[in-house]
């Protein structure tokens, strides 16, 4: 076994055995997500580099303390990419945070998220095993689908140590339009153009100035072109606009820096939802399935059962308030009965990244 993996599999089964809870830890960009943190932190960074690289096979295998920014980079000099543009947040993200965070960014509704590229992926569980799950090729999986599983868990199943994951060829073409519309005119569009064939890659849709929506198109340069000639719109410079949707993505706009200390929730529905009755005007993305609210702390509850009534759900994304609790909506029975079993099996002493999920795993 490697040096820096033997390491960390000892602290981990000798955690286990004095009940000694750890906290996982990239680069902590991702600190602020999830109910609380807790625990000695497990460094994740000595578990650095590119194992393998097929681009041909569109293929990577990464070691799990990656900084996001450096793979990022490997793919791009391969004009290849991670379609799914996890967001980085800051300085140091990590792929191994990636996955356990499973946020995807702008193109999530068109191309998929994360967990729709992950292959395979190596765990070291509760007990200081090295697990090994699925593998480098698409057709691998026969049963429960581990390493799929591993997305969004927070960490709370086990020590993600390596990653394989499917990447994509950047379009060779890439338009944005800009709309200066009103909110339910953008969901109208934008259900009407989901409808048709067009290559249609991400959306935002913002209040100010009554309203303006952006829309990314990506794909072939004859289909850009064309649908560019279509739709209408004011044409933006690309290269601006890439800026501008990377800092959308890491939530580096102005409308997020003008959150005032308020809480940023995050509401997950359908989308061809309508427009949700809401303290303010949403920030609406991914074509309308994700939409972002900023509320004071009375008016959470609010927000969470328009998520409900809509068929969704609404996460306490960000909060400066160290007395928040209940950031994740509550699982029903059912859903709870399978995360403890699923706990129990990956990780019993229950050590890894107590309560970052859910208050009680």
């Amino acid at each position: 076994m490697d040096p820096v993996l033997a390491e960390l599999a000892d602290r981990i089964r000798a955690a286990g055995a004095q009940g000694t809870p750890l906290r996982i830890r990239g680069g902590g960009t991702k600190d602020f997500h999830g109910e609380r943190l807790e625990g000695e932190p497990l460094e994740t960074r000595g578990l650095h580099g590119v194992v393998n690289y097929e681009p041909s096979e569109l293929v990577v295998t990464v070691r799990a303390g990656t900084p996001l920014a450096e793979l990022e980079q490997v793919l791009a000099e391969r004009g290849q990419c991670l379609p799914f543009e996890p967001p980085h947040f800051a300085q140091g993200a990590t792929v191994g945070g990636m996955v356990a965070a499973g946020l995807s960014g702008p193109a999530r509704a068109s191309v998929g998220a994360v967990r729709d590229y992950i292959l395979g992926l190596n765990l070291v569980n509760g007990r200081g095993e090295e697990l090994v799950f699925g593998g480098q090729v698409m057709k691998n999986v026969a049963g429960y689908d581990v390493s799929r599983l591993m997305a969004g868990a927070m960490g709370t199943l086990g020590l993600i140590t390596e990653v394989s994951l499917k990447v994509l060829p950047i379009a060779p073409a890439e338009a944005t339009l800009r709309f200066r519309i009103p909110q339910d005119e953008a969901l109208k569009r934008l259900n009407a153009w989901g409808g048709q064939p067009l290559p249609l890659n991400a959306s935002c849709w913002g209040p100010d100035d009554g309203g303006v929506l952006y829309l990314r198109l990506r794909g072939a340069v004859a289909a850009v072109e064309a649908a560019c000639r279509s739709l209408g719109g004011e044409r933006l410079d690309t290269g601006g606009a890439a800026t501008e949707w990377n800092a959308c993505r890491d939530q580096r706009t102005a409308w997020f820096a003008q959150a005032g200390g308020r809480d940023l929730w995050r509401l997950s529905v359908p989308q061809v939802a309508p427009v949700l009755d809401l303290p303010e005007p949403p920030l609406v993305e991914w074509h309308g399935a994700q939409r972002w609210v900023r509320v004071d702390a009375a008016q959470g509850r609010h927000v969470r059962q328009q998520a409900l009534a809509a068929g969704g759900h609404a996460t306490l994304f960000r909060t400066a308030r160290s007395d928040a609790h209940d950031r994740m909506t509550p699982l029903a029975p059912p859903l709870a009965a399978i995360h403890e079993q699923l706990k129990l099996q990956f990780d019993p002493h229950r050590i890894f990244n107590r309560g970052r999920l859910y208050p009680n795993l």
